[in-house]
């Protein structure tokens, strides 16, 4: 797909980490951008900044998904594209059933927040497909067949989840495993769906951690010995998009690391 000033685009999580970067390379690209974010704090801002369009919308509200579209195509037009990138975990790490050093109680695993990590990063990436796809399905094929391009964000967690991120593993786990199956739905329409397992990032939610800790994560990277940087998610997202060959793929983005139990 070849990407300019004709191409609307839609980026959840636009307005910080992962989503900004993709949403500042499309927008370098000519593209039209609407940024899905429940942050109302800094969603305008960030739009303001590098000429998007902010969309009030919570991926984990049918109602709100369904009002973000409706504005981002008042806005832009109908997209082409779409990158997920809102997601995140709930609740802090548990384990499955823990048992306590102190006192040896046992403490089963919170089930409302496994549902809400489920609901947000795999059920939240699903509402904004078919959204998506449903609308991609109106438009005519571009030159190269392509109706759209959508872009998933997984994690090598969803391939080798640590102790304690049972939810968010399988959260990840749900978006891979989609992949390909929503590449051969949309296939006959001309709608290419691939993800992104990104590695350890530098995003404002790792921004919190300590330096050394920050250090030690990076020095369990083979190479680049570093932290990944958004802007070579965006990178990748943007091939993706652009390569119309580029489909059903689930591709790591790590410095090859693979995940230890903790």
């Amino acid at each position: 797909m070849k990407l300019g000033p004709d191409i609307a685009a839609i980026v959840t999580g636009g307005a910080s980490g992962l989503g900004r970067a993709t949403a500042e390379a499309l927008i370098a690209c000519g593209c039209k951008v609407a940024l899905f974010d429940r942050n109302a704090d800094i969603g305008p801002q960030v739009a303001m900044e590098i000429g998007a369009t902010y969309c009030a919308v919570d991926v984990m509200d049918q109602a709100s998904v369904d009002a973000g579209f409706v504005a981002a195509r008042a806005a832009n037009g109908q997209e082409r594209v779409l990158v997920n990138c809102a997601g995140g975990g709930v609740g802090g790490p548990n384990k499955t059933v823990a048992r306590s050093r102190e006192d040896g109680g046992i403490t089963p695993y919170p089930i409302e927040n496994y549902e809400k990590t489920i609901d947000l990063n795999l059920i939240g990436s699903f509402r904004c497909i078919v959204g998506a796809a449903a609308g991609m399905m109106t438009l005519d094929p571009t030159d190269d067949g392509d109706r759209g391009a959508i872009v998933n964000t997984a994690s090598v967690a969803g391939e080798e989840g640590q102790i304690g991120q049972v939810a968010y593993a399988s959260a990840k786990a749900g978006i891979i495993g989609m992949t390909l199956v929503v590449a051969r739905d949309l296939a006959s329409e001309g709608i290419r769906c691939n993800t992104i397992l990104p590695g350890i990032f530098d995003t404002p939610l790792l921004g919190r951690a300590r330096p050394q800790v920050k250090a030690a994560l990076a020095a369990m990277v083979p190479f680049p010995k570093r932290l990944g940087m958004a802007e070579e998610y965006a990178h990748l997202a943007l091939e993706m998009i652009r390569n119309c060959y580029f489909n059903g793929e689930d591709v790591r983005l790590d410095g090859a690391i693979r995940m230890q139990p903790k």
